[in-house]
């Protein structure tokens, strides 16, 4: 296994009226040795949370419960892993939380030489609203209407990602209500629902800005690769999310790779209280992850 090093609480961005965004990094090996190898793949974690709350190298509760630690396994699979904040709604609403994501991205790739990364070979992963982040990176990369480079310690620089995975993602907030499972825990339309605070109004009554945060808006033949995985019990985002978008970039002529988890809620939670659904995501996520590493 290789030896893992983690650097917590670095410093990322400095946006107005918002503290300072932090990073934490973990490790594999020694800098010198990525070098070596021409630099390591990386991939930037985002945390999930509504948009509203969470906390970087988290997957959630109840993700983080089964103790399977699938951040620091992608470290040991030879992965530097960045775990980034964002600013939270009660702080800015939507494009905050895509400039900061690209920041962080930037900030990677300015870094790239001082923590034996490999600058092209930069990948995002986010979880339910960081499974949105990620896939707007993917995206968005380079366009006009994100690049404001607000608070960022690092302006200059690329913010693609060479890859996505997104694990149970809002993709589309338009549609997202009326998806809502007749179980659903929490559905877009509510009054005040997470993605209201996202967006600063329902969804409903501001379509505009609900295409503008979602990233089936910005599918296109360029897109990288992707993978989804969903579970089918989901009650939080509907497995729509992950099923639409997956159609859309096969439609563009992306590549993407759908992985439905039968039974799974949000958090892979399975009825039998079992981790089965959580390693499955986690081992898919290293495979697709290090498949991509080994093609460029």
């Amino acid at each position: 296994m290789t030896a893992l090093r983690i650097q917590r609480g670095i410093e990322f961005a400095r946006p107005q009226n918002a503290g300072p965004l932090l990073l934490d990094l973990y490790l594999p090996g020694s800098p010198a040795e990525g070098q070596e190898q021409g630099g390591r793949p990386a991939v930037i974690h985002f945390h999930g949370g509504g948009w509203r709350m969470g906390e970087r190298s988290s997957l959630g509760p109840g993700v983080d419960g089964f103790g399977l630690g699938p951040i620091e396994q992608l470290a040991h699979a030879g992965f530097v892993v960045a775990s980034a904040d964002y600013r939270l709604t009660d702080v800015a609403t939507f494009p905050a939380q895509l400039l900061d994501a690209k920041a962080a991205v930037r900030w990677l790739r300015t870094h790239a030489a001082e923590y034996g990364v490999d600058p092209r070979r930069i990948y995002a992963w986010g979880d339910s609203a960081g499974g949105h982040l990620a896939a707007l990176l993917g995206l968005t990369a380079g366009a006009a209407e994100f690049a404001d480079p607000e608070g960022a310690l690092e302006a200059d620089g690329d913010d693609y990602v060479a890859a996505v995975v997104a694990w149970y993602p809002p993709t589309d907030l338009v549609r997202m209500g009326g998806q809502a499972r007749p179980d659903a825990i929490a559905r877009a339309d509510d009054p005040g629902s997470r993605e209201a605070l996202l967006l600063g109004a329902q969804p409903a009554a501001a379509p505009d800005r609900a295409r503008a945060a979602s990233p089936l808006t910005y599918v296109h033949p360029g897109a990288p690769p992707f993978l989804l995985i969903h579970g089918t019990a989901d009650r939080f985002v509907p497995v729509e999310q992950s099923t639409g978008l997956a159609e859309a970039l096969e439609g563009a002529g992306a590549v993407v790779e759908l992985l439905l988890l039968e039974d799974a809620d949000h958090m892979w939670q399975l009825p039998d209280g079992s981790s089965a659904a959580a390693g499955q995501a986690a081992a898919a996520t290293i495979d697709f992850l290090c498949r991509q590493a080994k093609q460029h």
